[in-house]
C-alpha cells in the first residue's frame, strides 16, 4: 500500500497521541533547524501530544539536548530524549558495574568522550591495545575509509568486540553527506569482526524508548523519520505506524529511488509529509 501523502505535521497530531522523532534529518541538518521545526514542537507540546526524541547519536542524551538548545529548540518543547549513546553507556555500566577495567578504543567526533565519562575504561589509541571497541561517530569529513581501516584492522583481525552506538551509514556534514559511524561497522564486519549494533532499527531502543513512556497503546504512536532503513523499518519493527520527512537524507532523492529503498529495507512509511512543519 502507497503511503498517505499529508500537508503537515498536524495531520498527524490530529491522528496521534505520542511522537517518537528523529531528529538530524527531521528537525535540523545538523548546523540550523529546518524552516517551522522549532515551532513544530512548540505547538506539539501546546497540542498535548507527547514527544520522546529517538535519535542514532553515540553522544549521551544530556549533550545531544544541550546542542538542541544551542541550536535554537525552546527547552522543554520536548519530553524525553534518548540516543543510542546513552542506551549504550547504560548498559556498558551494568556489564561493567563489578569495576573491571577494560582498554578501549573510542572512535568519536570533535574530542567527545560522553560515550565512556563515568565507565571503568582505559582509552587507548591503536587497535593493537583494544580489548574493545566503541564506534560511536565518524569523522568522515576529515578522513578516508582507509584511515579506518588502518586503525581497526589489529582489533579485528584479534577478535576484539565492537560495539556500535550509531548505527547511521550517511551523515549529514558542512561539506555534505559522509560516510557514517555505521558504514565504519560495516567496514569491521568485513575486515573480520564482530559488531553489536545499538541504536535504530535495532529492537533494544525502542523497547527502552517505549518504557520512558509508560508503553503506550502502540496504535497511538507515530514514528517520524527521515532514513528508510533506521527509522521507517525500525518503527515497524517495534509496531508503531511511522511517517516518513523527505529533507535529511532523503533530500535529493527522487520518487522512484524511494520507492526502491521501500523495497530494499521492506519498510514503506504509512505517511509522508514534506518536512516537519506544521
Amino acid at each position: 500500500m502507497s503511503p498517505l501523502q499529508l500537508s503537515g505535521i498536524r495531520d498527524l497530531a490530529e491522528r496521534f497521541d505520542v511522537f517518537i522523532l528523529d531528529q538530524f534529518g527531521v528537525l535540523h541538518d545538523g548546523a540550523a533547524p529546518y524552516p517551522g521545526a522549532v515551532e513544530t514542537l512548540v505547538r506539539l507540546k501546546q497540542a498535548g501530544r507527547r514527544t520522546l526524541l529517538l535519535s542514532n547519536s553515540g553522544k549521551r542524551s544530556a549533550p545531544n539536548e544541550a546542542r538542541l538548545v544551542k541550536l535554537g529548540f525552546v527547552p522543554g518543547s520536548w519530553d524525553h530524549f534518548l540516543s543510542s549513546g546513552e542506551v549504550a553507556w547504560q548498559s556498558l555500566r551494568r556489564q561493567l558495574a563489578d569495576g573491571t577495567g577494560l582498554r578501549c578504543l573510542l572512535i568519536a567526533r570533535d574530542g567527545d568522550r560522553s560515550a565512556v565519562d563515568g565507565l571503568p575504561l582505559t582509552l587507548v589509541e591503536t587497535g593493537e591495545e583494544a580489548d574493545i571497541v566503541l564506534l560511536s561517530a565518524s569523522e568522515g569529513d576529515r578522513f578516508d575509509l582507509d584511515h579506518y581501516r588502518r586503525l581497526l584492522k589489529p582489533a579485528a583481525t584479534r577478535g576484539i568486540r565492537c560495539l556500535c552506538t550509531n548505527p547511521d551509514k550517511i551523515m549529514l556534514t558542512s561539506l555534505g553527506p559522509r560516510f557514517g559511524a555505521g558504514r565504519i561497522a560495516e567496514l569491521y564486519v568485513e575486515l573480520g569482526g564482530e559488531v553489536t549494533w545499538i541504536g535504530k532499527p535495532f529492537p533494544e531502543i525502542y523497547a527502552a524508548a517505549l518504557d520512558m513512556l509508560g508503553n503506550p497503546d502502540p496504535a497511538r504512536v507515530v514514528c517520524v523519520g527521515d532514513s528508510i532503513e533506521h527509522d521507517i523499518s525500525g518503527g515497524h519493527g517495534a509496531g508503531l505506524r511511522t511517517g516518513l520527512v523527505m529533507t535529511g537524507v532523503l533530500e535529493t532523492s527522487s520518487q522512484a529511488e524511494r520507492e526502491k529503498l521501500f523495497a530494499e529495507h521492506d519498510a514503506t512509511p504509512d505517511f509522508l509529509v514534506r518536512t516537519f512543519a506544521w
